[in-house]
């Protein structure tokens, strides 16, 4: 869904090491605007200049950079704005006054505004209809992008918004440690713009806690372009009622996933508050449960401790002087009555416990003393969170001209944190030196290039010391509501792109890489398949691997990336699952692991992922119809790879930079290990 007039561009300028780090939101014509700010009262200059300008008509573009806060920077941050907004505008050809700016990233180091403006021209030159870029290029610590859309219609005209943001750490109510834009082609004049976006404050942005801390350089833009061509909305009525909805629901789906993506986080915490005396205490008491490290910490050991929840609310309710007694209250976690009546409520705590370790943990509190109710978002703490927060200003150094660079030595580690990882490297080196390793790599892990660039550095890494590696890989998942892809061109994405794209960053790593699909030789002979997966048709299934055309590839040292293409029976192309395919090269190849790269932390079972599981326990879950259909091309997958004499399958999360590198090199591992019993 594409919003009218709206074009958004996002690359790599310098400011950062090697991800994207300027973003560009242009709208066509002069629109609305609208923003909400930190209340922060060290502000950082791009809010300093943004927020006495806003409400304003006539604003055509914002540009964010990350990597760099432009905060506590004095007199000189504030010049840089303008210097920066003047440069935008004359690339753009607009007025400067018509641009605002946003910036994230290192505070107190002078905003490099030389790599800035020369990424400029290439930046307004890559402007087009995917948000994506952008999305991508305001992320710090973020571990993906953040969009949201929804379509109404207002006097009778269809209207799209679309938002998109950032947000991981330095995460609290009264706007987060988060920059957001959000974009409409309705017609909304600037006062009620700027009310609308003020109402869609309290249930979004400001519901969200991670931390507890203030950042200074939160913000959040809103622009109308008025190219649906509605009637202006009014500051009342139905047209202003549905417009204020549909841009709440896009900032709570926003804030939500910046809660879920806090820094570190394994899980979103959802508190609900009902039963209580006012709005204002319903809140208050949701993100002080929300923002408590005892209840983020117990959460992150899916500890079901309701007393930490009630010793919350009533250490707040003191404070505040609140009419609120948490004898009275009703506590659920995950649904389950854990306390009321004025006492514990019986329960099963290890199930409980099960249910915690989902990706989504929901607690409840009927206070008993009121009609009203609010909801927070929040995350766990775990100890990623530490690690994070501990090696920021240490991993990430600042350079003199503005841009960053991080430095992750090992010397900048305690010995014995260098003693343990390198026993468990070395031992697992030794271990794995000579063997065969099939990777099979699909999901959305494929969309992001940071993400490409870190499985092809492992599976170099992994060639270097004597593991002998073949990727079978998959294509970019289609996004939800699209229709199936045309098979045609499929093949084009799968045997040209895609595996040209992973060819070239494995051989400028050293992988020596080859891509062949597997028409090629033929490598990889198949029939038509009884299920399409998700296609409309031409889908197969293996039925022969050429194992000798491999085989002498590997014995001339070169490094297969197979694009699962197959030949059927008549010549004919022939899509195949990449899971599918690799567990069958695997089995040709006598491979004695197979990885599987997913869009999942791993394989779940009676509700919550399992670090371990076999043959057994996912037949049992076929055959009680456990199995979710998305999820079934995979489990099948791992059970003929198994049955073909593979020993071990490991199901990992794509969407993790460096999973096989942490699979492999660790005791601990990550994901799912299946093995025949």
């Amino acid at each position: 869904m594409n919003v009218q007039g709206f074009r958004f561009a996002g690359l790599h300028a310098g400011i950062k090491p090697a991800k994207k780090d300027l973003a560009l939101v242009v709208s066509d014509v002069p629109a609305s605007a609208a923003g909400c700010f930190t209340i922060n009262r060290a502000q950082a200059a791009p809010v300093q200049d943004a927020e006495p300008r806003l409400p304003a008509t006539g604003v055509r573009a914002i540009l964010v950079n990350s990597g760099n806060a432009n905060a506590l920077t004095g007199e000189q941050g504030r010049k840089d704005v303008e210097h920066v907004r003047r440069a935008l505008g004359a690339a753009l050809r607009v007025p400067p006054e018509s641009i605002f700016t946003g910036s994230t990233g290192v505070i107190g180091v002078p905003l490099p505004v030389e790599k800035i403006t020369q990424g400029l021209p290439r930046l307004v030159e890559s402007l087009g209809a995917s948000c994506e870029p952008a999305a991508e290029a305001i992320m710090t610590t973020d571990t993906h992008p953040k969009v949201a859309r929804r379509s109404l219609h207002l006097g009778g005209r269809e209207v799209s918004i679309l938002g998109l943001a950032k947000g991981s750490g330095m995460i609290a109510p009264q706007m987060a440690t988060m920059i957001a834009v959000v974009c409409t082609d309705a017609a909304v004049p600037p006062p009620v713009l700027a009310r609308a976006l003020r109402s869609a404050m309290d249930a979004s942005f400001h519901a969200v806690v991670v931390d507890g801390d203030m950042s200074t350089n939160d913000c959040v833009f809103a622009l109308a372009n008025g190219l649906a061509a509605n009637a202006p909305v009014g500051e009342a009525g139905p047209d202003y009622e549905s417009f204020c909805a549909a841009l709440t629901d896009v900032c709570a789906e926003l804030a939500r996933d910046i809660a879920a993506d806090g820094e570190g986080a394994t899980k979103l915490l959802t508190v609900e508050i009902t039963e209580a005396p006012s709005t204002a205490i319903a809140r208050d008491l949701s993100k002080a449960i929300a923002v408590s490290p005892l209840v983020k910490t117990a959460l992150f050991g899916a500890d079901p401790n309701w007393g930490r929840v009630l010793a919350t609310v009533g250490a707040r309710a003191g404070s505040q002087d609140y009419p609120v007694d948490p004898d009275m209250a009703e506590v659920r976690i995950q649904g389950v009555r854990v306390f009321g009546d004025g006492k514990p409520q019986p329960h099963d705590p290890e199930t409980l416990r099960a249910r915690m370790r989902e990706a989504e943990v929901v607690v409840e509190v009927a206070l008993a003393a009121g009609k009203d109710s609010a909801t927070a978002w929040g995350c766990d703490f775990s100890y990623d969170y530490v690690k994070i927060n501990a090696d920021y200003t240490s991993l990430i150094v600042p350079q003199a001209d503005g841009s960053v660079r991080r430095e992750d030595r090992l010397t900048r580690y305690s010995p014995g944190f260098k003693q343990t990882l390198l026993v468990e490297a070395l031992r697992y080196i030794s271990r794995f030196s000579g063997t065969t390793c099939v990777l099979g790599y699909a999901g959305e892990g494929l969309r992001k290039s940071s993400l490409r660039a870190s499985f092809c550095e492992d599976v170099v890494l992994l060639r270097s010391v004597g593991l002998r590696p073949v990727v079978v890989h998959g294509a970019v998942p289609p996004e939800e509501g699209m229709p199936p892809v045309d098979p045609d061109v499929l093949e084009m994405v799968l045997t040209g792109r895609i595996t040209g794209d992973l060819v070239a960053l494995l051989n400028a790593g050293g992988g020596r890489a080859v891509g062949i699909s597997g028409k090629d030789g033929p490598l990889l002979r198949a029939v038509p398949a009884a299920e399409a997966f998700g296609f409309r048709e031409r889908m197969g299934e293996v039925r022969e691997v050429n194992r000798a055309f491999l085989e002498m590839l590997m014995e001339k040292d070169y490094l297969p990336v197979i694009a699962p293409v197959g030949i059927g029976p008549g010549g004919e192309t022939l899509h195949l699952s990449p899971e599918g395919a690799a567990a069958e090269v695997a089995i040709a190849l006598g491979a004695p692991k197979l990885i599987l790269l997913q869009d999942a932390k791993g394989l779940v079972s009676g509700g919550e992922v399992r670090n371990q599981l076999t043959v057994n326990d996912l037949e049992h879950q076929l055959a009680d119809g456990a199995v979710p259909p998305k999820t079934k091309p995979l489990v099948h997958a791992i059970l003929r790879a198994l049955a073909g004499g593979v020993e071990r399958v490991h199901v990992l999360d794509g969407r993790l930079a460096h999973a096989t590198i942490a699979e492999l090199f660790t005791d601990d591992g990550v994901g799912t290990l299946v093995t025949a019993g």
